[in-house]
């Protein structure tokens, strides 16, 4: 019998395989981490230009769980942690064409005018309207309106769920994509009883909603994690672009890929598949057809991020704040920007403001596949019509997503079933990525942490293996 070069695989470099293989190294497993590009860290990457610092995917995490500080001490990055300025807690959203800062107290609420008082007076009819049939799947657009009105929708949900998917509401899964909202109201009868009788659960489970978490980063960006991660692996081999994961026998997985123009080849006990679910698709398809089926099946939004730097005294807007979304209703060209310089203290020289903005997704997709200067000319448009950024910007630098977010449309979660199928039928083959549990990064931690408990209880205890080749 042919040995195996380590205990597990772990295909794909991101924060999803990054905390994987990280936990189960740190449970005594023999694990290797083969990551396409040429450093770890997917789409998380953080750069400097002119003294200012800007994110090339996400800006910031959410502290939602006690997993991620577990995490932080673990690699010794809790000391580096950036937590928000107290201006970051203001959130706008664009209404007529203006930034209105959201509510943040139920007082707040009642005096905003980012909602109609008909729009606050529909509220009041979500305690009396009967949850949804168990095992019914509902749009997050035709469950909002149906339980919280359709102004409620357009101008808090739509531009909440264009910021974090990038998504269109009536095509993203409640079951899916907000399964706390769905057990909210199958278990309270409504959301708002469930706000109230949910916070003491939600207190002795220690994690954190979402909606109240506060957000963080790192001094020298959010790379500060990934890179952190990445040097505590034992193995971890960049450049490798794995082609497919054959089983050989009943314990013993064969991973076989490319690098440097050379075939590579790895065996192992089990194999952990943390790319995105287009990849994954064609190196599970031999091995599982069905769930390669099911991972092509995912769809994923394109997104155009600008980085935009302004003096401070060619901006109109204080900029104090975490920044704006923009509601599909609003009619305009670009899904939301952050104030990167007010989030987050040292971020930029004096009088200097970075605005990271993002364009595309589902709303208009056709523009993350413009050219570079096409796509800056309608952001700094978007800028000067909604802050007042009127001067020249001192730079800019657009980042480019083609295949950004996945989207957890309708009938999801029997794609992801398909996945779980696979799973049990090859013991040993586990499925990790912000297409199962949450895109966020504090999402693919916890995920991340789960699977290797997950790998660990089906694999048993680490097995003596040989030598991994140079």
């Amino acid at each position: 019998m042919t040995a195996t070069d380590v205990d597990v695989v772990v295909v794909g470099g991101g924060i999803s395989g990054l905390a994987a293989a990280f936990g189960l190294q740190k449970s005594g497993y023999a694990v290797e981490l083969l990551e396409a590009q040429p450093r770890v860290g997917g789409v998380i990457g953080s750069r400097r230009r002119d003294g200012v610092l800007y994110e090339l995917g996400p800006n910031s995490t959410l502290d939602t769980t006690p997993l991620i500080n577990e995490l932080l001490d673990d690699v010794g990055l809790r000391q580096q942690r950036a937590e928000p300025s107290a201006a970051a807690s203001i959130r706008y959203v664009v209404r007529d064409g203006k930034p209105i800062p959201l509510p943040t107290s139920a007082g707040g609420f009642l005096t905003t005018p980012a909602f109609t008082l008909a729009a606050k007076l529909r509220l009041f009819k979500e305690l009396f309207i009967a949850p949804t049939p168990p095992g019914v799947e509902e749009s997050i657009a035709a469950f909002v309106r149906r339980r919280l009105g359709a102004e409620f929708l357009d101008y808090a949900i739509d531009p909440f769920v264009a910021g974090i998917y990038a998504g269109d509401p009536e095509r993203i899964s409640v079951p899916a994509a907000f399964p706390r909202l769905l057990a909210l109201e199958q278990k309270y009868g409504g959301l708002i009883k469930g706000q109230i009788r949910g916070a003491r659960e939600r207190k002795k489970s220690k994690e954190v909603a979402k909606n109240t978490a506060k957000s963080f980063s790192f001094r020298d960006g959010m790379q500060t994690l990934t890179d952190g991660v990445g040097r505590k692996l034992d193995r971890v081999r960049c450049g490798v672009r794995v082609r497919r994961v054959e089983r050989e026998a009943p314990e013993r997985f064969r991973i076989e890929g490319e690098q440097d123009g050379a075939t590579f080849v790895r065996r192992a006990r089990a194999v952990v598949i943390a790319t995105p679910a287009y990849a994954a698709a064609d190196i599970v398809r031999d091995l599982a057809p069905g769930a390669a089926q099911a991972l092509a099946a995912i769809e994923y939004a394109p997104i155009a991020v600008v980085a935009a730097a302004f003096r401070r005294a060619d901006v109109v807007h204080s900029c104090e704040g975490f920044g704006f979304l923009v509601p599909r209703k609003e009619r305009r060209k670009v899904l939301g920007s952050l104030f990167s310089t007010s989030m987050f203290a040292h971020r930029g020289p004096e009088g200097t403001v970075l605005f990271t903005t993002f364009a595309g997704g589902r709303r208009d997709p056709e523009i993350a596949a413009m050219a570079d200067d096409a796509v800056v000319r309608i952001v700094l448009g978007e800028l000067e019509a909604l802050v007042g950024a009127a001067g020249t910007p001192l730079w800019t630098e657009v980042v480019r997503w083609p295949q950004a977010i996945p989207q957890y449309d309708l009938g999801h979660l029997a794609r992801i079933g398909r996945l779980e199928q696979a799973e049990r039928e090859l013991p040993g083959l586990l499925f990790c990525a912000n297409y199962k549990g949450g895109v966020s990064v504090s999402d693919c931690i916890k995920n991340g942490h789960g699977v290797a408990a997950t790998l660990a209880a089906r694999i048993g205890a680490p097995a003596a293996t040989g030598a991994v080749a140079a």
